[in-house]
């Protein structure tokens, strides 16, 4: 079986690492990959937005299936132009993305399924939305309702920063057409959870839950960031809280997709926040999440290849309705200088051979190119560190074991991620 792998990130690695390890022995190639998956796959030079190039390569290669990783390609009809030329390809029809493609559009859904989710206004223009803003009891979150790469979200603690955030969007100054429409909505109390699903459209498959580190800094201060580390499973998401979920959050909204004539084939994530009311949804994503995926992965006693292509062709009958977590992991970040921000790339990596050889940890390339004989950075987020174990303690101390290996200049990373957990 010939697998296609759509993106270049460290997501991308981790989808790559689990479809090669298919019972199935897949040839997988990656477009365009990264120099992490090298040993495991074929890198093609396509990028992951050049649809026609893509649809060329699938044909000539008799691609048997295409797994798109990152959000753009999908929100922009990539799955479209695949299911339109008979190719089995995982991942949503652009109707579907819009889920992630627009806050609003979420919103709109969650409040036609009766889905949980917080209070919330939508804005196009500037004045309403500064009024509301001046009146609004704080804190406050913004979200750019487009694409803005996991960093369109302010929580606003300060009048100031919320009339700036507002603004900032609106204009089109910091997100760009993103950001052309906000989202207000309340911020709620509670901790953040990661459930990640695989459907067919109709039945789904719930993978473990991971919980994700989305600010900068130590603590959770700091900027948001895409995320700069995650675990697995999560001890305060329980058997009963998934099914709660599955049924009173993916299930109604997978139902009212239907309704509309729409049909979600992929992996459909809900970020949550567990409320002393009960979960509620914060966001939806279209794909896998990025840094969870990484974490979640390495969890599952299953066939990945065969989750995915069964899901592609519409066809999940037989799995089980929650995949359990076969032990603990941790996933932490190694970021440049300066992200999420501006940073410098191209600086030399060292350690990576030192750090692969701890126990139970497999590095996934994020953010890295080669160049010459050497791996340099090439992004904000460069390598994810997976330490896997019995306990997160001990997966913990694995993670950050080999973490402590790489070096390169400005190499920042938190020391807090899964701290405390069990």
């Amino acid at each position: 079986m010939k697998v296609l792998v759509v993106g270049g990130g460290g997501r991308e690695h981790a989808l790559t690492w689990a479809i090669a390890r298919s019972a199935r022995r897949p040839r997988v190639f990656v477009a365009p990959g990264n120099p992490g998956v090298e040993p495991i796959a074929t890198r093609v030079p396509i990028a992951a937005g050049d649809a026609a190039a893509l649809l060329e390569f699938v044909r000539r290669e008799s691609i048997d299936l295409t797994v798109v990783g990152p959000e753009q390609p999908l929100v922009a009809g990539l799955a479209d132009r695949f299911a339109d030329a008979g190719l089995a390809v995982f991942g949503p029809a652009r109707e579907a993305a819009r889920l992630e493609g627009s806050k609003a559009f979420a919103k709109e859904i969650m409040a036609a399924a009766g889905v949980p989710t917080a209070r919330h206004e939508t804005f196009e223009s500037l004045e309403p939305a500064l009024a509301r803003a001046r009146e609004a009891s704080l804190p406050v979150v913004v979200k750019a309702d487009g694409l803005a790469a996991g960093k369109g979200v302010v929580i606003a603690r300060e009048r100031t920063e919320l009339m700036d955030a507002v603004g900032g969007m609106l204009s089109g100054r910091a997100f760009g057409e993103a950001g052309r429409r906000v989202v207000l909505e309340e911020f709620l109390e509670g901790r953040e959870a990661s459930v990640l699903v695989i459907t067919d459209g109709e039945r789904l498959v719930v993978l473990p839950a991971a919980r994700d580190h989305k600010r900068v800094g130590d603590g959770d201060t700091g900027p948001n960031t895409g995320g700069m580390g995650a675990y697995a499973p999560v001890p305060d998401v329980s058997d009963a809280l998934v099914a709660d979920v599955r049924e009173h959050v993916f299930g109604p909204v997978l139902a009212e997709l239907r309704a509309r004539d729409i049909t979600y084939r992929g992996c459909l994530y809900a970020g949550l926040m567990l409320t002393s009311g009960g979960p509620k949804v914060l966001e939806f994503n279209c794909r896998f999440g990025d840094p969870e995926t990484q974490a979640v992965l390495p969890l599952l006693d299953a066939d990945l290849l065969d989750l995915l292509d069964g899901s592609a062709r519409g066809d999940l009958g037989g799995w089980p309705p929650v995949l359990p977590a076969r032990g603990a992991s941790v996933c932490v970040v190694l970021a440049s200088k300066g992200y999420p921000g501006d940073h410098e790339t191209g600086l030399p990596i060292a350690g990576l051979d030192d750090a692969a050889l701890e126990e139970s940890v497999i590095l996934f390339h994020a953010g890295t190119k080669r160049e010459g004989g050497r791996i340099e950075t090439a992004g904000g987020r460069v390598l994810n560190v997976t330490g896997t174990g019995a306990t997160h303690a001990e997966a913990r101390a694995r993670a950050y074991a080999a973490a402590s290996r790489i070096r390169f200049d400005g190499v920042q990373y938190r020391r807090d991620i899964a701290a405390g957990v069990e």
